[in-house]
């Protein structure tokens, strides 16, 4: 099974999404992240996140849904439901679903606020990803 998780930056959820899957996934199953409009760089914070998790960020990057090396046979969008964010529609044959996180690199506050807005939506996303590997298992 081949996993996008898809966001317009492909900066922070979708990244955080696709290291914690190939990190939780059994053998032959692989995540892999895309954005429709990718900033083309991964927020650091979101690599500081994934380091503190014990999590491989090895390979990591922001990158276009155009240059994708395979078909994913499942889609997940993660871009929020909220701030006028528009998640984009990957025009493939294959199964979609939406899991709405709220994008972390768009928290003001202070340094605190900011790490607890990463912290929620990896651990938003970490329990999503059990829960499905979970159920495709049983």
């Amino acid at each position: 099974m081949t996993v996008l998780f898809l966001c317009t930056g492909n900066s922070c959820r979708s990244i955080l999404a696709e290291a914690t899957f190939n990190h939780l996934a059994p053998p032959g199953w692989r995540a892999m992240s895309a954005g429709s409009r990718p900033v083309g760089v991964v927020h650091p914070r979101a690599l500081a996140l994934l380091r503190r998790e014990g999590i491989s960020t090895e390979g990591l990057s922001s990158k276009s849904w155009d240059d994708l090396a395979v078909t994913p046979d499942l889609v997940v969008t993660v871009c929020g439901n909220a701030a006028n964010e528009t998640c984009p529609a990957y025009l493939g044959p294959v199964q979609r679903a939406h899991w709405g996180v709220e994008d972390p690199a768009k928290v003001t506050g202070t340094d605190a606020e900011i790490a607890a807005a990463f912290q929620t939506a990896f651990d938003l996303l970490r329990t999503r990803i059990e829960a499905f590997i979970n159920t495709q298992e049983a």
